[in-house]
């Protein structure tokens, strides 16, 4: 992956001052005497007691004592090990459609939880607490959440869904496989809400036990993802072909920031590129900005713009272009690809009316594509 001066800058930094601080994190911070700490799963060892990471494109080279650019996994003389597993810093009942996903059992509650770190800086972070948040904060503010345990409190809330969410669930890949893996014996589904910066090996493990994935597109070029995000656009793209060829059920959030990602031709390039590679049926929302973290300068994304884009990919031929963030915008309901009807009415996360019959249009009879069933 190219790399970016920029990021690259940060990434030093951050993994100085953990290789300078690592004699005091070593024994000042519970979690390395803790019975759960956990050796990661997807590094190789190098020379000098030095590791490289493969579980997210950075690939990152990490010294004695230093972190990742997750800053959530750590190298113990030679032993990288992750900081957060089996400890929460968010538990939550939501509706799935707050994630957002409008086609994965609608009107389900999803058991959501968190940890804590992300692999890329987006400065429009809308959940930077959590997402800048170090293991140290998680493990004195959070909560000891074993697997099992997780599983146990999403059963016993009626939750036929556990989501990874808020935070950055590929940068805790072990604990999500871990708790995935106990949920799915039980028959609970299992769904990642990420950005989909993750390298194909730990995907293909992660794809074992999931049932769907949503994708966070930032944008469509690479520019945006260097300058704003911290990353870079061709393995999030990568990761939406391996989902599409899997048989993952996956849906799209493109946050429309004015002046920086809505222009009209980066957005028919997207939807052109869903259409040819993953097919019309994947759904694809339109969010709206709000100001947040370091892009507070900004104005929210005015609705004409939205209801553009959606028209672009409507007109592109995809079957499922929602608006979010724009509460009983009609864009919100799901519409038979088919007859044309309103076949789920919602209004912000709450549905007003579903009218599938096994999956199918109950009008015209059409095959509406999505899980809609928990069994």
């Amino acid at each position: 992956m190219k790399s970016n001066p920029t990021v690259a800058r940060r990434r030093f930094l951050k993994t100085a001052l953990a290789a300078s601080g690592a004699a005091f994190c070593a024994d000042a911070f519970p979690w390395n005497a803790r019975k759960d700490r956990r050796e990661a799963r997807y590094y190789k060892k190098l020379a000098g007691d030095k590791v490289q990471c493969l579980l997210c494109p950075w690939c990152c080279i990490v010294l004695p004592g230093g972190r990742g650019q997750c800053g959530v996994r750590e190298n113990v003389r030679g032993v990288y090990h992750t900081l957060v597993y089996g400890t929460a810093s968010a538990c939550h009942i939501d509706p799935i459609e707050k994630k957002p996903f409008f086609h994965f059992l609608p009107g389900r509650p999803a058991y959501s939880l968190a940890t804590a770190g992300c692999n890329l800086e987006c400065k429009f972070c809308q959940n930077w607490e959590l997402a800048r948040r170090s293991p140290e904060e998680v493990f004195r503010y959070g909560r000891a959440l074993p697997p099992e345990e997780a599983v146990r409190e999403a059963a016993g809330q009626d939750c036929p869904i556990i989501a990874y969410t808020y935070n950055e669930p590929v940068i805790s890949l072990e604990y999500t496989i871990d708790i995935a893996a106990l949920a799915k014996e039980k028959g609970i589904r299992n769904v990642v809400v990420s950005n989909g910066f993750i390298k194909k090996e730990p995907l293909r493990d992660l794809c074992e036990c999931i049932d769907a994935y949503k994708v966070d597109l930032k944008a469509f070029t690479e520019s945006y993802y260097e300058q704003i995000v911290g990353g870079s656009l061709a393995p999030v793209l990568d990761t939406l072909v391996y989902l599409k060829e899997r048989g993952i059920w996956t849906e799209i959030v493109y946050l429309v920031v004015p002046t920086y990602n809505d222009g009209e031709t980066e957005i028919r390039n997207m939807v052109e590129w869903v259409g040819k590679h993953l097919g019309p049926d994947v759904p694809v929302h339109f969010s709206r900005f709000y100001p947040q973290y370091k892009m507070k300068n900004l104005p929210p994304t005015p609705v004409p713009t939205l209801q553009k884009a959606r028209q672009i990919g409507l007109d592109a031929g995809l079957h499922h272009v929602y608006l979010g963030n724009v509460p009983g915008h009609e864009g919100e309901s799901t519409t038979c690809p088919a007859c044309g009807r309103v076949v789920i009415a919602r209004a912000g996360y709450l549905i007003l009316e579903n009218r599938l019959k096994s999956g199918k249009c109950g009008y015209c009879g059409n095959p509406v594509s999505g899980v809609w069933s928990a069994t």
